[in-house]
């Protein structure tokens, strides 16, 4: 790929491949009394509703992506094979062929190098390994079960590439970026990311009276004793009576688990992913759905034959204005510009690296080098 890309166009690219739609907090007389309603029947489901590749989210949260992607066996270059190339919008790559998407990249599959401001990423890979590089300066690579939080706050460009690190089997890819809004005082806070390490990323395990098994990843938020680690200090996450949670659930075949309360007014969605049937208190959501949820209700979960993969999302509402136009989230038009004119002057830091879409060696374990020069080295 070459060094040099046209930086406004591949913003207006990235704008229409996120999203151009304004994110508005659930509220309304209509939807109050729906809720009412749905509670006095004891009936945790506000709605269902089907899923699409970015997934609609309710205020703090901005959107969902699941990219799922089986790239094949990766070439010198840690790039597909160039026969995989032939046919594909290169650049702008986001139609399944061959069983992968390129996305924004033309030699390595990813997002090269690219602006944000006013939100926060959240991005949880399940399986593959993403290579980060950012405008700070900082680095790193992470995967099958590790967790990247960054603060976009003031501005920071990064890159998210895709290495497809194995040349003798395929690099299947499975992962969640998950945006989460900043708060008005703190969205232009310094840049910082935060690394979770799957090594530290607790585990609550629940038994049913059957002996099946649910496990719950805590990515944010706690369930029981097991409580996430720290978020970014500026996140909306910082502070718990927000009750943001961050939840990856993996039901067995049959198994029964039921949500823990939280607060009203807290949003609170699940996503239905993987699995042949879910009952949530006895409503059947498909897979591939979602269903917002009265948080202070009962909610019981029972998988089907083949169990059960749940993302569930939740948080107090942060209640602002949100205007957003792709890499940016601010809380009026006038920031909105602000943000485009302060980019095109500093680049948000200017880009220190030889490539927009670069990769790390192919022999790199897992680490990330924060920009105070601090660093995390995992031996596998």
């Amino acid at each position: 790929m070459s060094d040099k890309l046209p930086r406004r166009n591949f913003i207006s690219r990235l704008s229409l491949a996120i999203t151009s739609a304004l994110a508005i907090p659930v509220s309304g007389v209509a939807n109050d009394l729906k809720k009412t309603l749905k509670l006095t029947g004891m009936d945790p489901i506000i709605k269902i509703k089907p899923l699409g590749f970015q997934w609609e989210t309710a205020d703090p949260f901005l959107f969902c992506v699941h990219h799922e992607d089986k790239f094949p066996v990766g070439n010198e270059v840690m790039g597909p094979s160039s026969n995989y190339l032939k046919g594909r919008h290169m650049g702008d790559d986001f139609i399944i062929k061959d069983g992968f998407r390129m996305y924004h990249g033309k030699t390595v599959p990813g997002f090269p190098g690219h602006p944000h401001r006013g939100f926060e990423t959240i991005t949880v890979v399940r399986q593959g390994i993403v290579d980060h590089a950012d405008s700070m300066g900082a680095s790193g690579r992470y995967g099958n079960g590790d967790v990247q939080w960054m603060t976009a706050g003031k501005g920071v460009q990064h890159s998210e590439m895709f290495p497809l690190i194995s040349k003798e089997k395929e690099n299947p890819m499975e992962l969640f970026q998950i945006w989460l809004n900043l708060p008005k005082k703190n969205k232009m806070v310094e840049p910082h990311f935060k690394m979770l390490w799957k090594e530290a990323i607790p585990n609550y395990k629940h038994t049913d009276a059957k002996g099946k098994e649910t496990v719950i990843e805590v990515i944010a938020g706690q369930i029981a004793d097991k409580k996430a680690p720290t978020p970014p200090p500026d996140s909306w996450a910082a502070d718990a009576k927000n009750e943001v949670a961050v939840w990856n659930i993996k039901m067995s075949a049959g198994a029964t688990y039921t949500l823990p309360k939280a607060s009203e007014g807290i949003n609170r969605t699940l996503y239905h992913y993987e699995g042949d049937k879910l009952l949530v208190s006895g409503t059947d959501v498909p897979k591939y759905n979602a269903a917002e949820l009265l948080p202070q209700a009962e909610t019981i979960l029972t998988a089907g034959e083949e169990g059960a993969s749940i993302l569930i999302l939740q948080g107090k509402p942060i209640g602002e204005p949100v205007i957003q136009y792709g890499p940016f989230v601010m809380n009026t038009k006038e920031e909105i510009n602000q943000a485009f004119e302060d980019y095109h002057k500093t680049q948000f830091g200017g880009w220190p690296w030889p490539k927009y879409d670069q990769v790390h060696a192919r022999e790199k374990m897992r680490f990330a080098k924060h920009a105070d020069g601090k660093e995390e080295i995992k031996t596998s």
